[in-house]
């Protein structure tokens, strides 16, 4: 079964967006916003495809705060997680801030709150998971 790592710091969010995945998408989820545990998950292969949320208010790493943007430039930049792919999920849908978000982050995806289609969510993510990943 292939797994999402939700890194969100909603719970209301993070479980809406589990529940839509287990439900429709037939996936196994995981969540954490700890910056830490992202990095452990992701370098230890436990998720096919991350679903990043753009501004995680309370993620720290090393002592410094960090955003989804952030969070997704380490992954990319580390060659044991670099071809994981990341999907961004953000409320910040203004005109240009897609491309600008892809850009800085090197991130595969983009999708924006709310999530109002289930079925064009889960399959957008469905999409984008390797067929040889590992779980």
């Amino acid at each position: 079964m292939k797994t999402v790592l939700i890194v969100e710091d909603d719970m209301i969010n993070a479980r809406v967006f589990s529940k839509i995945l287990t439900k429709r998408g037939g996936l196994a989820v995981k969540h954490t916003e700890n910056v830490e545990e992202v990095m452990q998950i992701a370098n230890g292969r436990g998720a096919d495809i991350i679903l990043m949320d753009v501004s995680l208010s309370h993620s720290v790493y090393q002592g410094k705060p960090v955003d989804g943007i952030k969070i997704t430039q380490m992954l990319k930049e580390n060659p044991l997680t670099a071809s994981l792919p990341v999907i961004l999920v953000t409320a910040h849908a203004m005109d240009g801030d897609r491309e600008n978000f892809l850009k800085q982050s090197g991130a595969d995806g983009y999708i924006s709150k709310p999530v109002v289609d289930h079925q064009k969510f889960v399959d957008q993510i469905v999409s984008m998971i390797p067929a040889d990943s590992a779980s």
